[in-house]
């Protein structure tokens, strides 16, 4: 049985760029499916890994970066997806959770070989990095209420993507088994 764990993409978030008021409305939905699987991983003791955006600053933590997130314009979307004492957190600047990363070295060391991957943007990071993780022999499920978008009809054409062409498990929050 593949072991997994939960990745948290780009949910600790200022919420001050273009998009953004495009993206709050997505996020909003997203939120409770986040938060269950956050809470039932962690009661399973699987790994929660938190993959983050850095805003360009290359001097920033992830407890900078969570700080920055909650004084950004939408704290209510970010407080209750905090990262806790036992998350793991991966600083990345571009899409891919993985590219120019240490998140492979880190899955080696969990001898992680699944991911669910949940967070922003579905489009965008979520889907790089599902394409990211299929080309490195790993598992990806992506529950599809626990991702946000920008571009409703991007986004479901990724969660076909993730599905047909990486053979990614596209399910709700709720049937991951944890």
């Amino acid at each position: 049985m593949a072991k997994q764990a939960l990745v948290v993409i780009d949910m600790l978030n200022t919420y001050r760029h273009d998009d953004a008021d495009r993206l709050v409305p997505s996020v909003t939905r997203a939120l409770p499916g986040i938060v269950d699987l956050l809470g039932r991983a962690r009661a399973a003791g699987v790994p929660v890994i938190y993959a983050n955006d850095n805003f360009g600053r290359w001097r920033s933590h992830h407890g900078q970066i969570l700080d920055m997130a909650l004084a950004g314009r939408h704290p209510e979307l970010v407080d209750p997806v905090r990262p806790d004492d036992e998350s793991l957190f991966v600083v990345k600047a571009r899409h891919s959770i993985f590219y120019e990363t240490p998140l492979a070295y880190l899955l080696g060391t969990l001898d992680v070989d699944a991911l669910v991957l949940t967070g922003q943007v579905t489009e965008q990071c979520v889907l790089y990095s599902a394409l990211d993780a299929h080309i490195r022999h790993l598992g990806v499920t992506v529950p599809r209420d626990a991702v946000a978008h920008i571009h409703g009809d991007l986004a479901d054409a990724a969660l076909r993507m993730v599905e047909r062409n990486m053979g990614g498990r596209i399910v709700d929050a709720a049937d991951i088994p944890w």
